[in-house]
Formats: C-alpha cells, structure tokens, sequence
C-alpha cells in the first residue's frame, strides 16, 4: 500500500460508485492504471466489499444506540450468530475490558429500541446489557 493506494481508498470511502474515470481524474492517474489498482486491493483483501451509506436526513428519523454486551465466554459464537439474525444489530464489535461486545443498534423509535434491547438481553449467554443513545454524529468517514 502507497500513498496513492491510500488516496484511493479515501476516494472510495466518500463514493464507492465513482466511475474509474472520476477516480482517475481526481489521481491524476490513467483509468487503467486506477482499475489496476482496484483490483490490486480487492484481490490482497483490502478492499471486501462496497455497502450503501444512508443519509442523514434518512438517519434522523431513527434511533440508533451502541449496546454494550457482558457475555458468557463459552457462548459467545452463539450470541454473535444470533446478533448476525437481528436486523436492527448495524454493526457489531468485539472488545476487550468490562463488555464482550459493542453493538450498533438502529430502530424507528424508543420504544422499539427497547423491544431490541431486551431482545438482546435475553438471548442465552448475554449476562447483562448497558445502552447508551447516540445523539449527534460528530465525523462519519
């Protein structure tokens, strides 16, 4: 990985559907060269995958929380497997210290929020739940 590599991932971060040729433009590189390059990075295993990003216009009508997760360690691949199930799970990080696990949560409502929490707190292993509401995003890279 070079800086130009680097320049292209942070290229990609801000629009993973830039056509090569913007990409190029914007690298002062040949559309080939940059194509190379891609593919260089999906190959080595940098680059996994492309997603969708929502707005924030999209996200301010949702509730999103991180919910951090104290597991019992033998049962840990279970919860993480039924975490994978539950739509509203966004993201999911394991961690050292007092949790397990931190798990990014989106619902439509507090209400809703809270059906997902005990959801999680139930499954079997989870030893107790902490939930914290995200209030504004202050960088989102």
């Amino acid at each position: 990985m070079d800086d130009i590599d680097q320049q292209l991932l942070a290229l990609l971060r801000e629009n993973a559907r830039a056509t090569t040729s913007d990409l190029a433009r914007k690298l002062g590189l040949s559309r080939t060269t940059v194509q190379s390059r891609i593919d260089r990075l999906q190959r080595s295993g940098v680059v996994i995958g492309y997603t969708v990003r929502t707005s924030a216009d999209y996200r301010a009508g949702l509730v999103r929380a991180l919910v951090m997760i104290t597991a019992t360690p033998k049962l840990t691949p279970g919860i993480e497997s039924a975490l994978r199930k539950l739509s509203h799970v966004r993201t999911l990080h394991s961690v050292n210290g007092i949790y397990d696990f931190i798990a990014g949560v989106e619902a439509g409502s507090v209400e809703e929020l809270d059906g997902v929490v005990d959801r999680i707190g139930a499954l079997d292993g989870v030893e107790r739940t902490a939930t914290s509401i995200l209030m504004t995003t202050r960088i989102d890279r």
